[in-house]
């Protein structure tokens, strides 16, 4: 740990170069369903993998889901298998780690600058790396 409450962040080019080292590692989509259709996704596809998609909060100003740590647990059953989460910028992805690692899971990183990143040059998307229309 790096004294935080969770394994800590990853840019997203750090976040590919994970997913694509560690067959166990996923990623974790914590935006909401309208941001996955609207804005697009990442795409895992090369790697052999899919992103798991769970909102953090199911509306936005709303506290988070209430299920998000038991519908994860139920999908990501190795809890030393890297656990990546990613949103917007970083915020709601952040919490969802520390929830995650507070749950018992060992290795919850940030997405840090998110998917859209929130200035210039930032984020999933605008670095490059793989992605598709929701």
């Amino acid at each position: 740990m790096t004294g935080q409450s969770y394994a800590g962040e990853l840019l997203p080019e750090a976040a590919w170069n994970l997913l694509a080292a560690e067959p166990g590692a996923r990623l974790v989509d914590v935006r909401t369903p309208g941001e996955w259709q609207i804005v697009g996704l990442p795409e895992l596809g090369t790697l052999g993998k899919d992103v798991l998609r769970l909102s953090w909060i199911l509306q936005p100003g709303q506290p988070p889901n209430p299920a998000f740590v038991g519908e994860l647990a139920r999908a990501a059953t190795d809890r030393d298998a890297p656990l990546l989460f990613i949103c917007k910028s970083g915020a709601r992805s952040r919490a969802a780690a520390m929830a995650m690692t507070a749950a018992g899971y060992s290795r919850c990183y940030n997405v840090a600058e998110g998917f859209e990143g929130g200035r210039p040059g930032a984020g999933w998307k605008t670095k490059g790396l793989p992605w598709s229309q929701g």
